[in-house]
């Protein structure tokens, strides 16, 4: 059941399911709360309270927002964890996990641990080696086309770049899903509008975290050249000891969905992990 949390700009739309410890998860540009249909699950089966949130402009969140920011959208998660009665987990993909970066770092006593899938938290210095990655030369033009024409044909090409290999089994349904959510008014702008938006915020953040931290990288993800590289480089700027890099073999940029057993399994031994 949808619900809409009013905060300073719009409402943000969020569905609960699950009893115990409290666990919100936030999804990437050009996406909504669908992105975690096979996560969440998992983890209402573990044993946890699943805050599954539509981005500020995305799903069925409102429209027509002034700013998009990560700063912007961690006030809208800590506002939600309030409002149901946190602390919470946090888990954020792509912009989002910048976006829960900033989170921990604002608001410590709200936010128990981070999960950070495929981040964006760090200032991205694209160097002359990386573009004789082919892969990441793809993705990066059908980002740009989609950031420059609010192209939804340029999003779904990109899109065949960020999952390469297996598919989710539901692939042509949840495409033409997404096209769709792209196609309504304002929602393309709200892509659009976070895509313009640097990852300054958030590493300037990475050392102010308290709680420990996740992340998850895919070995193939099309937006680094070196998506190792960048996963170590965000856990190495956390305080020490909090930061901890796993990799999945094969996946792009949206491993909770390519992998889903397999980035579940490394969530729940993550958050046992925490509450030990």
């Amino acid at each position: 059941m949808t619900e809409h949390l009013t905060v300073d700009g719009g409402t943000i739309a969020y569905e609960v399911t699950g009893v115990g410890p409290l666990v919100v998860l936030a999804h990437g540009m050009g996406d909504s709360r669908a992105a975690y249909r096979f996560l969440a699950p998992a983890l209402v089966a573990a044993g946890y309270r699943v805050a599954a949130v539509d981005l500020r402009g995305s799903g069925e969140s409102s429209v027509g927002w002034t700013s998009y920011t990560r700063t912007d959208i961690a006030g809208d998660l800590i506002a939600l964890v309030e409002h149901l009665g946190g602390p919470a987990v946090l888990v954020g993909h792509s912009i989002s996990g910048g976006a829960v970066t900033i989170a921990a770092a604002t608001a410590p006593s709200q936010v128990t641990a981070v999960v950070e899938l495929a981040p964006f938290t760090r200032k991205q210095q694209i160097a002359l080696g990386d573009l004789r990655n082919a892969r990441f030369r793809r993705g990066m033009r059908h980002l740009l086309g989609t950031a420059l024409l609010g192209s939804t044909g340029q999003w779904r090409r990109y899109l065949a770049v960020a999952y390469p290999g297996p598919k989710p089994t539901d692939w042509d349904a949840r495409l033409d899903q997404i096209e769709a959510m792209l196609r309504e008014p304002g929602r393309m702008k709200a892509l659009q509008g976070m895509g313009r938006t640097a990852p300054t915020d958030a590493g300037a953040r990475l050392a102010d975290v308290r709680c420990p931290v996740l992340v998850v990288q895919g070995t193939l993800d099309p937006d680094w050249a070196s998506p190792q590289a960048e996963g170590e480089a965000i856990a190495a700027a956390l305080p020490p000891g909090l930061g901890r890099l796993a990799m999945v073999d094969g996946a792009g940029h949206y491993p909770h969905v390519q992998f889903p057993d397999q980035v579940s399994a490394l969530v729940l031994s993550f958050l046992d992990s925490v509450r030990a």
